[in-house]
């Protein structure tokens, strides 16, 4: 007998299991998984933004502080935002639960308003405006909301190509047989105003106390 024909009994089991896994591999098997691990990489991202700027606010309140201490209410609400943002409980599950995920949306919304109320605050305090210090961290802060929003658009494109394949075929036929336990992503739905990053115009001019004569013209 020759060494062919001794291999060839042996070889039939390896085709077979390789002709299976290629014809699953077409039939998208790997589908679900795959766009479940790319949506969770771009939700880590999006957590790595908003760590980033929650980073930032203490010296961000601190110098503003430093030349605003008039301003405590708006200080306070700042601080009070962060403190509940980063104390909401963030995991795995956080994306697949409506609830966790609300709540996590909500704190983060929140101190973005906070954010913002206080950056129009700093219009009122030239000197503060134009300090090396301020000036860098506001910078900063305007990058990573930039950040932010890019991070949660490519975060919600990533969940809706997952959420699609568990829904329609032929990833619905895992779903239902391999993948049970897989569960649907939640989306931001934070308006386009929640979204922004804070704006602050060097260029504007402060408002006109009430009842007082309009600026003359030039």
């Amino acid at each position: 007998m020759t060494n062919s024909k001794r291999l060839a009994p042996r070889l039939l089991p390896l085709l077979a299991v390789s002709t299976a896994a290629l014809t699953l591999s077409g039939c998208g098997v790997n589908n679900i998984p795959t766009k479940e691990e790319y949506a969770k990489t771009k939700w880590a991202d999006v957590q790595a933004q908003y760590q980033r700027r929650a980073d930032l606010i203490p010296n961000l309140v601190a110098t503003v502080k430093g030349y605003a201490t008039q301003e405590k209410s708006v200080l306070v609400e700042v601080t009070q935002a962060r403190a509940k943002a980063t104390s909401v409980s963030v995991d795995a599950s956080t994306i697949t639960d409506p609830a966790k995920f609300a709540q996590f949306q909500q704190s983060q919304n929140q101190l973005s308003g906070a954010l913002g109320r206080l950056m129009v605050t700093v219009e009122k305090y030239p000197e503060l405006k134009s300090n090396e210090n301020f000036l860098a961290l506001q910078h900063q802060l305007e990058g990573t909301e930039n950040r932010i929003t890019v991070a949660r658009k490519d975060y919600n494109e990533a969940v809706r190509v997952y959420n699609t394949e568990l829904h329609t075929f032929p990833g619905v036929l895992w779903a239902s047989t391999l993948y049970k336990a897989e569960k649907p992503m939640q989306q931001f739905t934070a308006t386009e105003a929640a979204q922004s990053a804070p704006t602050v115009s060097f260029d504007q001019a402060p408002s006109a106390a009430p009842g007082s004569a309009p600026p003359a013209k030039k």
